[in-house]
């Protein structure tokens, strides 16, 4: 029997892009559901799979299983790797997605800084990258990828390179290259932080948080403030001391009764925090978009220079909530701080959109009023 002619082929629908998305941290994964969200690639139509590089900070991991499962009820694959898991997780967990980042058409990473993402650069063929927020380290990035400068987290600037640094020196150039836009291979850069002035050929995006949003809230407002705690002391730029009174002094002024923890502020701290201050330490299992987005909240937000005075706003864009933001005073640094740090900290509280700004906290403490700014 001789085969059936075979008729007219119907057309049919391009393959949407497969993407991988690289996220160490729950706001990297947050920022990557607000742009599938904006890029229509949620479901599991959009092609997009999340794979989570797990730290093994506990609380990071906690709060990252969580933003995993909001990732799945919204339809998008998550791929779990135990990526620090002992001294031969790295090697299993870059032979695992070898085969994927080669055939993956695009890459959206949390964190350019990041030396496993990095080396993961070095492996992908992909002629699409796009970078979302981790914070106000984005507004270094750009900084850094428009000076040609190497790829440096902005508190360890001004140091001598170190041995581990040298050795990975050329992947990290290999990397800012691939970060680079030229040829075939484009670059977008998704933020919710003031990026006046880009690289030739990198395409920006707003972030306006338009999936929390649609997702969250209103939240109920309630009296009184609350008050965004901050790693720097842990990172080694702000004196521990000096830290507490700020956050004692900050919180009697303004009537705070909560102090929101960042997830790697230690125990240790936060035991102190509480003794002292008598603010009711709270332990987020969310990125803070999200508890604040869902409430109840103080009427007052208060942070020092962080990334939540960017993304707060947003986040509560059409609430009764105000974020208000007190520098960090010089004398609160400490000697081993980067030359860079006073500048930056400076930069992220100056070019903060929708807040309002506190005079820095004096020790005596001396209440300040509220001045608003544009």
């Amino acid at each position: 029997m001789s085969p059936r002619p075979a008729g007219p082929t119907a057309p049919t629908a391009a393959a949407p892009p497969t993407t991988l998305a690289f996220v160490e941290s729950p706001v990297q994964l947050l920022n990557v559901l607000e742009w599938a969200h904006s890029a229509g690639a949620t479901g599991p139509a959009g092609g997009l799979t999340v794979v989570v590089l797990s730290p093994n900070d506990p609380m990071t991991r906690g709060q990252l299983r969580r933003m995993a499962q909001l990732a799945r009820d919204e339809g998008l694959n998550v791929r779990w790797e135990e990526a620090r898991g002992g001294a031969a997780a790295p090697f299993q967990t870059i032979g695992g997605l070898a085969g994927a980042l080669r055939a993956a058409d695009r890459i959206v990473i949390g964190d350019p800084f990041s030396r496993y993402v990095q080396l993961l650069l070095t492996i992908t063929r992909a002629r699409s990258l796009v970078v979302v927020d981790d914070g106000t380290a984005t507004m270094e990035f750009v900084a850094q990828l428009a000076a040609g400068e190497r790829l440096v987290r902005w508190h360890r600037r001004g140091g001598r390179p170190g041995v581990r640094d040298l050795a990975f020196a050329p992947i990290s150039s290999s990397a800012r290259r691939r970060l680079t836009p030229g040829g075939k291979r484009t670059v977008e850069i998704f933020s919710s932080m003031p990026i006046d002035s880009a690289p030739a050929g990198v395409g920006i995006t707003s972030n306006t948080f338009a999936w929390t949003r649609e997702r969250f809230g209103p939240p109920r407002v309630s009296k009184g403030a609350d008050l965004v705690g901050t790693s720097l002391v842990e990172t080694g730029v702000v004196d521990p001391d000096r830290y507490v009174e700020a956050v004692r002094s900050l919180s009697r002024a303004h009537g705070a009764t909560r102090y929101f923890a960042h997830r790697r502020e230690s125990a240790e701290k936060l035991h102190r925090l509480a003794v002292e201050t008598g603010l009711q330490v709270v332990r987020p299992d969310l990125p803070l978009e999200l508890i604040a987005r869902r409430g109840p909240i103080g009427s007052t937000i208060l942070s020092f220079p962080s990334t939540v005075v960017h993304t707060l706003p947003l986040a509560l864009a059409g609430t009764e909530v105000r974020v208000a933001v007190c520098d960090i005073d010089p004398a609160w640094l400490t000697e081993n701080a980067s030359p860079r740090a006073e500048g930056f900290l400076s930069g992220v509280t100056g070019t903060a959109r929708d807040v309002h700004r506190l005079a820095t906290v004096a020790s005596p403490p001396t209440p300040q009023g509220i001045t608003a700014t544009a």
